[in-house]
C-alpha cells in the first residue's frame, strides 16, 4: 500500500488566510481539514503577519503535512492591497520552510483551470467543485474552499494524477 502524501494548500490573505489539508494515496484524494485564519481587522502589518505565522505552525503541528502549497499573489489594481496580499504569502512561505516542507507555487488560474477546468471561473465554482472532488457534507467557506484546491491542484498535477484523473476517485469525508 503507497504511503499517503499530506498535502496542505494555502489561499493567503492579509485579512483571511484559507487552508486545506488532503491526503493522496494512490489515486484518491481524501479530505483531511480546511478552515480560515482570520487576522485582526485594522491591526497593524506586524499583528497580522504574527496570527498567520502562529496559526500555520499550529496547523502543521496538527496535522504533519509533507508538502505544501501556496498560491501566487497577483499584480491587483491596488499597490497597497497588492503589496499586504505579498506580506502575508511571505508570512505563510516563511512558516512553511522554517518547518523544512518543500512549497510549491500556484497562480490562480492554475488552481481554476485544475479544479474548475477554465482559469476565469468565480469563487463559488471553485467552491462547488472541490465540494463535488471531495464528496464533503457540506460547503467550506470561500477562503477555506480555495486552500483546499491549492492542495488539489499540487496533487493533480505532481501526484501523476492528471494524467489518471478520468480513473483516479476523488474521495471525501465530512466537511467540518
Amino acid at each position: 500500500m503507497n504511503k499517503p502524501i499530506r498535502i496542505l494548500g494555502i489561499d493567503p490573505g492579509s485579512r483571511t488566510t484559507g487552508f486545506g489539508i488532503i491526503d493522496v494515496v494512490g489515486r484518491d484524494c481524501i479530505y483531511v481539514a480546511s478552515g480560515c485564519i482570520k487576522t485582526i481587522p485594522n491591526d497593524e502589518l506586524a499583528g497580522r503577519i504574527g496570527i498567520i505565522v502562529r496559526h500555520i505552525s499550529e496547523i502543521i503541528d496538527t496535522y504533519r503535512p509533507t508538502q505544501a502549497a501556496i498560491e501566487q499573489v497577483f499584480v491587483n489594481v491596488n499597490p497597497k492591497a497588492t503589496l499586504m496580499l505579498g506580506q502575508a504569502r511571505g508570512a505563510a512561505v516563511a512558516a512553511l520552510v522554517l518547518r523544512d516542507l518543500p512549497v510549491y507555487e500556484y497562480t490562480a488560474l492554475q488552481v481554476k483551470q485544475a479544479v474548475v477546468g477554465q482559469g476565469k471561473a468565480a469563487k463559488e465554482q471553485v467552491q462547488h467543485m472541490v465540494v463535488q472532488m471531495l464528496q464533503l457534507s457540506g460547503t467550506p467557506q470561500a477562503d477555506a474552499a480555495d486552500g483546499l484546491a491549492v492542495a488539489l491542484t499540487h496533487a493533480l498535477r505532481n501526484q501523476g494524477l492528471a494524467a489518471r484523473l478520468g480513473s483516479a476517485s476523488i474521495k471525501g469525508g465530512r466537511f467540518q
